[in-house]
C-alpha cells in the first residue's frame, strides 16, 4: 500500500519519501501468495477497483521488466455443491463483468498438468487473475520508482510522530506538506486513537513455500477448490453456499476452526506458494502450528499433482481485518491520511484503492 501511494502521489508530481523502518519491507507485503485477484472481489464497487488496480499493476509491471505471469485462475469442483456454487457464480457474473467459463475436466487437462482428474466435476475458468512474486516485486518496485519519479527511500527509519508539518523519526526530523501512514498490523505506533472502537481484528496465517519445481513443470493457472468458496465475499450470492458450509463443518470440522482455505501459485522461480489459514485475535500465537501446515498439504493432494518436490520455507503473515468494509481510509489530522485493514486482499486492490485515495486530494 505504500508503495502504491507512492506512484500515484509521485505520478502527479509530488517529491516523495518513503520511510520504512527495516531494511527491507518484511510484513504481509512479501509474506501473501502474490495473487492479484479480482475474481475474489464482490460485484459492484470493490469489483471495479480490483479490475481498475489490475490494469495499474500490469502498466507498472511491464514499465519496470519486474516478472509477472497473466495466468488466470482455476476454482476446481469434485462435489455437487462446489459444482452448483461455481455454476450459480457463472450465472450471476454474466451481468457483473466477470469473464468466466464453465470448464470440463478435459478442458481444465488441456490448461494444466497439475490438476488430479480423479473426481474432478469440471471448473471455473477466470482470465484475470496475475501472478507476482511478491518478494521480488517489493524488493524492485523502490528502484523504479526512485528512478522513473524521483521518489526517495529511506530503509532503517522508524517514524515515531508528526506534528503541523514536522515528522519525528529515528534518523531525525523532516517537513512535508502531507502524511500517508501505511503501517500494515502495527496499530500502536501512529494515530492509535484512529483505530479505537471499531472492531479491527488480527489475521494470522500459515503459508509454505517449495523447492522450485523441474523446469518442464509448470503449475499454469492459479487454483482453488471447494475450501475458497467459503472464504471470499464474491461467492456470498450463490444460493448453493450455505450447504457447501455445512457439509464442510459435518465432515471437517478443524478447516473451520483454523480458517483453512488452500490455493496454490508459483512464481517465475519455479517455486510453489501454498495456504493457508486464518486464526484471529486471542488465538494467535508466535508458534506456528504443524497440525495446519499439514491440514493445508492434505486438502491440497486432493486436487494438486505435484511432482517430487518438498517444502523449503514455511513462515506466517498478519494482517488487519474491519469488521464491515474491505478497508480502511482515516483522517485523524487534516493533512494525515490513514490507509490500513486491507483484510487480505492488498495485493489485489492496493494501486486501486491507492488511486483513490490520492485523488480525493490532488
Amino acid at each position: 500500500m505504500g508503495l502504491a501511494h507512492a506512484y500515484h502521489l509521485a505520478k502527479r508530481g509530488r517529491k516523495v519519501v518513503v520511510l520504512e523502518r527495516h531494511p527491507k519491507a518484511q510484513g504481509a507485503s512479501v509474506r501473501n501468495f502474490g495473487m492479484v485477484w479480482p475474481i475474489g472481489q464482490p460485484a459492484g464497487t470493490m469489483y471495479q477497483t480490483a479490475q481498475r488496480s489490475r490494469e495499474i499493476w500490469l502498466d507498472l509491471l511491464n514499465a519496470s521488466g519486474i516478472w509477472h505471469e497473466q495466468t488466470g485462475s482455476l476454482h476446481l469442483a469434485y462435489y455437487p455443491d462446489e459444482e452448483a456454487v461455481l455454476q450459480e457464480f457463472i450465472g450471476l457474473a454474466e451481468g457483473e463483468g466477470y469473464p468466466v467459463a464453465w470448464w470440463t475436466p478435459a478442458q481444465v487437462a488441456e490448461k494444466t498438468v497439475a490438476v488430479r482428474q480423479t473426481g474432478l466435476r469440471g471448473a471455473m475458468w477466470s482470465p484475470l487473475e496475475v501472478c507476482v512474486d511478491p518478494r521480488e516485486v517489493v524488493g524492485k518496485l523502490p528502484e523504479f520508482l526512485q528512478e522513473q519519479y524521483g521518489v526517495t527511500f529511506r530503509f532503517n527509519c522508524t517514524v515515531t510522530g508528526f506534528a503541523g508539518r514536522t515528522l519525528q523519526s529515528s534518523a531525525g526530523t523532516l517537513t512535508t506538506e502531507n502524511l500517508y501512514v501505511c503501517s500494515g498490523d502495527d496499530l500502536q505506533t501512529l494515530y492509535p486513537d484512529t483505530f479505537v472502537g471499531l472492531g479491527l481484528r488480527r489475521c494470522k496465517l500459515q503459508m509454505l513455500r517449495t523447492a522450485p519445481a523441474p523446469t518442464d513443470w509448470r503449475l499454469g493457472p492459479m487454483l482453488a477448490a471447494g475450501l475458497t468458496l467459503r472464504h471470499y465475499r464474491s461467492f456470498e450470492s450463490c444460493p448453493s453456499l450455505p450447504a457447501l458450509r455445512r457439509r464442510f463443518a459435518e465432515e471437517s470440522p478443524e478447516f473451520d476452526r483454523f480458517g483453512i482455505h488452500v490455493m496454490a501459485s508459483q512464481n517465475g522461480r519455479g517455486e510453489l506458494v501454498l495456504g493457508d489459514s486464518h486464526e484471529y485475535d486471542s488465538d494467535i500465537e508466535p508458534f506456528d502450528k504443524e497440525e495446519i501446515d499439514q491440514l493445508v498439504l492434505g486438502y491440497l493432494n486432493r486436487f494438486l499433482a505435484l511432482p517430487d518436490i518438498h517444502i523449503a520455507s514455511r513462515w506466517h503473515g498478519i494482517y488487519i481485518k474491519h469488521p464491515s468494509q474491505t478497508y480502511l481510509v482515516a483522517h485523524p489530522e487534516s493533512n494525515v491520511t490513514v490507509i490500513g485493514a486491507m483484510g487480505g486482499a492488498g495485493m489485489t486492490l492496493s494501486f486501486g484503492v491507492a488511486e483513490k485515495v490520492v485523488n480525493i486530494r490532488y
